[in-house]
């Protein structure tokens, strides 16, 4: 079923892409299909060949880092999002929001592989995986906190936008999105997971995998194909013949968000 799902996903994430020639969405979002699609074959796999290590090698690679790529997604809409929204309410600018935390997505997913690999030989060596689960285990807690600190910057920013009470003063761009989630629930979820070990009972019961991974990024991956940023990120260009959005200057926060609510 998850298999069926992702694949469903990921081939409408590629066209959705391609027709609104939103390019860094297939080394995104896309990507994290590819690998989630990865990741569910090996499960498939593993339970038709149980005994063997390479699907088992696959599956728990594929699935720990397949989700990395679509958060740096949500980073990259967040900062879509402050830049037609207004980054007078934001503590960074939408350039330092993909600047900051897609490196720190990059810095977690390097060590993720590199905890992966040394899991996988561990493995296939009949040697102790302790030490490549820890460091997966590494990778995912900065991912969590990188998502931590996302998630506040996020709500600090609707706070602020709702409330008229901008950061400080700068010009910003008149324009309309919306927020998309990230699976936060599924960070919390695998960290616990290989903090538990490699035997132990979270990691040996599929129905937490199952709802609290799997479920998780399918929602999350569906949501963006229903609320793609094609239709909600560009929605000002359409209305106005993809003509570039207008910008006017902050000088106080009620009189900004009346002019910009006059201007849409």
């Amino acid at each position: 079923m998850f298999l069926v799902l992702f694949s469903m996903s990921t081939i409408a994430h590629t066209g959705q892409a391609t027709y609104s020639r939103m390019w860094w969405l297939l080394p995104t979002v896309t990507f994290c299909g590819i690998l989630e699609i990865l990741g569910w074959a090996a499960r498939v796999w593993s339970s038709i060949s149980p005994l063997l290590d390479t699907p088992f090698t696959i599956q728990i690679t594929a699935t720990i880092i397949g989700p990395t790529p679509l958060l740096a997604a949500n980073f990259v809409i967040l900062g879509k999002i402050i830049e037609h929204l207004g980054p007078t309410y934001s503590r960074l600018s939408p350039k330092w929001y993909a600047i900051v935390f897609c490196t720190g997505d990059v810095v977690s997913l390097v060590i993720q592989a590199i905890g992966g690999g040394l899991a996988s030989s561990a493995s296939e060596n009949n040697e102790d995986p302790t030490l490549g689960g820890n460091i997966i285990l590494a990778g995912i807690s900065i991912q969590m906190a990188m998502i931590s600190l996302y998630a506040l910057c996020a709500i600090e920013f609707f706070v602020r936008y709702f409330k008229y009470a901008p950061v400080r003063q700068l010009s910003f761009t008149v324009g309309v999105s919306s927020p998309y989630d990230v699976p936060f629930l599924r960070a919390v979820y695998r960290t616990i997971e290989l903090s538990d070990g490699w035997d132990g009972r979270i990691i040996s019961t599929q129905v937490y995998f199952n709802v609290l991974d799997g479920a998780m990024i399918v929602l999350a991956m569906y949501t963006l194909n229903f609320a793609h940023p094609a239709y909600l990120l560009d929605a000002s260009r359409r209305r106005d013949g993809g003509k570039p959005v207008t910008s006017i200057e902050m000088k106080d926060g009620v009189k900004g968000r009346e002019s910009m609510q006059a201007l849409a």
